[in-house]
């Protein structure tokens, strides 16, 4: 049986049909069980983000064909529409594969430290739903092992690669300990609600946001246990705000220069941190001329994000290097595991063969034939039928006349 990585994901296929394939958390129990009963495969792991769908599993090709059509029959979609935005990788490059994306070699923002989380959960919901065997608890454990590794010997999430990321890791060099901060953000778009989660990770507490509709302020807010205000409110807030964070679509910039600068007047001159991230700009590029402001703005991020992205690319250079080593370690370790069930099988034919035997010589025993021609005939049988395929084998290889058949030979007899 072969391993298995069978996926689609945000390099092989748009968003539109990412979303057609994801499975919802609450799917994949039933999703799995399913799955194995009809393509009667025994270990299957289910992983659904919103970057990609990937089942691992093993078994024939066959069955990798039949898990293609069941992706696709499960979804509703046409297996043809389907097929070229599939990936499909066997042993020991699924093994590579899936160590790759719990570290986040693969992920859309290298590096980013959500998806082993993502992966242990999807491991976890395939041992309740009773699909991991003893091979994949194997790959899961060493996968864990790996990622671990990675990110705590490799710099690979060490620097900011996003600038919303970057805006809060500035912040956080400033301020130190963000609890007591005061954070308006300016805007209620994607971006801000990415700094806003960065802000909340980081132990920031006290947020406003500001947006021209008020409404999508307030849902906003919401979500961080912050208060929302208007934009025609940013001038009277500004005075109590130490970090301002602005991305709105405007044409026009919302924070001026004299604002800025009767806020500080407010606040007595005590320092403001602000981050314009806004194209075109919010915030007026003469505040930067004030003395107690420090303007930074989208460009300015951009060259931190380009030198951290550099450092991680560094960084996943080694990680390939630690993936290689736990792919080859998994490899060994299932050699083993073939070679324990050779040794096995070999055993429970030779007892086979004994018991054979043993039974024939104690009936003939019981019907009172001789001892000592009974056992002469047991030992000559049993040394017969067990000498027999091996030596037949043997016969084959020694034909070829090669030197290193022979040195395997004497030493598997021991000669």
């Amino acid at each position: 049986m072969a391993i298995f990585a069978l996926g689609i994901n945000h390099k092989t296929a748009p968003v539109a049909l990412r979303e057609q394939v994801a499975f919802a958390p609450e799917q994949v129990s039933q999703a799995l069980r399913e799955l194995t009963t009809l393509t009667s495969i025994t270990d299957a792991v289910i992983l659904s983000t919103c970057n990609r769908t990937e089942l691992y599993f093993n078994g024939s090709q066959s069955q990798a064909e039949q898990v293609i059509g069941w992706l696709a029959q499960f979804h509703a979609l046409n297996s043809t529409d389907l097929q070229p935005h599939l990936y499909l990788h066997q042993d020991s490059a699924a093994a590579e594969h899936l160590m790759q994306v719990a570290s986040g070699l693969d992920s859309l923002v290298l590096g980013e430290p959500q998806i082993l989380g993502q992966v242990k959960q999807a491991y976890n919901q395939a041992r309740n739903a009773g699909t991991i065997n003893p091979q994949f608890e194997r790959l899961f454990q060493k996968t864990f092992a790996v990622a671990k590794q990675v990110r705590t010997d490799t710099d690979i999430g060490a620097n900011a690669v996003s600038v919303a990321f970057a805006a809060v890791s500035l912040a956080k060099q400033i301020f130190g300990n963000l609890a007591k901060v005061r954070v308006l953000l300016i805007g209620a778009g994607e971006t801000i609600e990415l700094v806003a989660r960065h802000l909340q990770e980081q132990g920031a507490g006290q947020l406003s946001v500001a947006n021209r509709t008020y409404e999508r302020a307030v849902l906003l807010a919401e979500q961080f246990a912050a208060s929302a205000i208007t934009l025609s409110q940013v001038p009277q807030q500004l005075a109590e705000a130490d970090i301002v964070i602005s991305s709105t679509a405007s044409t026009l910039p919302i924070v001026g220069k004299g604002m800025v600068e009767q806020a500080l007047k407010q606040r007595k001159h005590k320092p403001m941190f602000l981050v314009d991230l806004a194209v075109p700009r919010d915030i007026e590029q003469q505040v930067a001329d004030l003395e107690d402001a420090y303007l930074y703005t989208v460009d300015d991020l951009q060259s931190i994000v380009a030198q951290n992205l550099t450092n991680r690319q560094q960084a996943a250079e080694q990680a390939k290097q630690m993936i290689a080593v736990g792919v080859a370690e998994f490899a060994q370790w299932q050699t083993l595991q073939g070679n324990a069930d050779w040794v096995r099988d070999y055993r429970q034919r030779c007892d086979a063969v004994r018991n054979e035997l043993l039974a024939k010589a104690v009936n003939q025993l019981s019907a009172g034939q001789d001892a000592e021609k009974v056992l002469a005939e047991f030992s000559v049988k049993l040394t017969n039928r067990l000498m027999h395929s091996p030596t037949k084998a043997i016969r084959q290889l020694v034909q070829d006349d090669e030197l290193n058949k022979q040195n395997m030979i004497n030493t598997l007899l021991d000669l």
